[in-house]
């Protein structure tokens, strides 16, 4: 930034001040307090009002006023500093980034949508300014949280729907990471302009979809999963109750209201301070599950939610979806194995196994690429089990670039529910040059 930061910081200062005293004086006379929107409104009159006195000052001495960029960038540093991340804010309002790592307050690290990696500036004046910037984000969250030597530990949902990870006093520097979400990728014909699918997988996907195949998606870190996951639900028909749990909201249902006018989103939280007030992915599916949901989505299985998502997927409740991390398609049946192997329950290789036979449809597999782009990679059809060998059908299956590539055909009675929901199933005939 080139706004002079002592300026930013004064400003800051003589602003903040402002608002607590019309604040105090609003709670003082009895009338609504100034909260949310209305506080961010007279922050703004509040420092047109200082940049008007600076200017005033700046004429008086036969200095240089402020130009309409220099009020324009101190206006926004200043707000920034007051209710979002300071000078972190930058990175997360630029859309070419797809993650941020913060490992001290001048040492910063930005990845790009196109792979690429880059160093950033400086983000606070010490590493002291840069835990304060985090912790005052923490307590105006969506649920206030402590960030301090004894919680050391900080998973929260930004206002800009991303996700921030910190920790601090067991770390040489506090760290930061922050991964952005492309909320504006959310349907799947835009996957086919990305390169992400195919013309024919994209008619493959939308009517799984329509005919109420359980989905899991899976990938590695970063590779697109819960991308994937927003533009399948997406397909949805907005007749449909969706019920959504996650550890961390970042499916962004709620940005698409218009799609799912009957949708609720479900968020797992840590006990409070006092140690109470825990709710577990596991007890938000098992709730999820009463209130009559259409579909039920598990944004990520880990633990002992696979368990409640597979009763679920096995008595009725078709058209659920989840992610899993997992490097190929096949990997998901070992790491359901694991996580059911975790339950109070233990279930063996062989009850696992045949729970997932009679509750998953189909497995999507998708990658981030050597060239930095992404891709589904593979389409798994799950057939059946016997004892710990799981029976699968790979539709589509990697080719020698990475990319999904027809392979096999669907069992005869998943192609009827395919077309049923309007499938042709020349599209599975498709030769691999529509792969882009």
């Amino acid at each position: 930034m080139s706004i002079d930061r002592s300026l930013v910081d004064r400003t800051r200062r003589a602003v903040g001040e402002k608002l607590n005293q019309r604040a105090a004086e609003a709670e003082a006379a009895g009338r609504p307090p100034i909260v949310g929107a209305n506080r961010r409104m007279l922050a703004h009159s509040l420092i047109n009002e200082a940049m008007e006195r600076h200017d005033t000052r700046a004429m008086a001495s036969g200095l240089s006023v402020l130009s309409e960029q220099d009020r324009d960038e101190l206006a926004k540093s200043v707000i920034n500093e007051l209710f979002e991340l300071g000078r972190i804010q930058q990175y997360v309002d630029d859309p070419s980034n797809t993650d941020i790592a913060i490992n001290g307050y001048d040492n910063v690290w930005l990845v790009k949508r196109d792979g690429s990696k880059v160093v950033g500036g400086p983000v606070a004046e010490s590493d002291e300014q840069l835990i304060e910037i985090i912790q005052t984000a923490a307590r105006r969250g969506r649920s206030e949280q402590r960030w301090d030597p004894s919680s050391p530990l900080l998973d929260m949902q930004l206002t800009s729907g991303d996700r921030l990870n910190a920790i601090a006093w067991v770390s040489g520097r506090p760290s930061i990471s922050i991964r952005r979400h492309d909320f504006d990728i959310h349907r799947l014909k835009q996957l086919v302009g990305l390169g992400t699918i195919t013309e024919p997988i994209f008619h493959l996907l939308k009517a799984m979809v329509l005919a109420r195949f359980n989905i899991i998606v899976a990938g590695g870190t970063g590779a697109g999963k819960t991308t994937l996951l927003r533009c399948l639900l997406n397909e949805v028909p907005p007749e449909e109750r969706l019920v959504s749990v996650e550890d961390s909201l970042e499916i962004g249902l709620d940005r698409f209201a218009h799609l799912h006018p009957d949708h609720v989103d479900l968020e797992a939280r840590e006990a409070n301070v006092e140690g109470v007030g825990q709710l577990s992915m596991d007890d938000l599916a098992i709730n999820a599950l009463r209130m009559n949901p259409g579909r039920l989505i598990v944004g990520e299985v880990r633990g002992n939610e696979a368990l409640t998502l597979l009763l679920a997927c096995t008595q009725g409740n078709d058209g659920a979806m989840c992610t899993v991390h997992a490097d190929s398609s096949s990997g998901v049946f070992g790491r359901l194995q694991m996580y059911l192997a975790m339950t109070e329950e233990r279930f063996s290789a062989e009850a696992a196994n045949m729970m997932v036979a009679q509750g998953i449809d189909c497995i999507i597999h998708v990658a981030k690429l050597s060239t930095g782009s992404r891709a589904i990679t593979s389409v798994r059809e799950v057939t059946g089990a016997e004892g710990e060998l799981m029976i699968s059908n790979e539709i589509y299956g990697p080719d020698n670039t990475g990319r999904a590539t027809s392979r096999f055909r669907f069992t005869d009675e998943r192609m009827q529910r395919l077309e049923r929901a309007g499938y042709d199933r020349r599209w599975l005939d498709t030769p691999g040059e529509w792969h882009v």
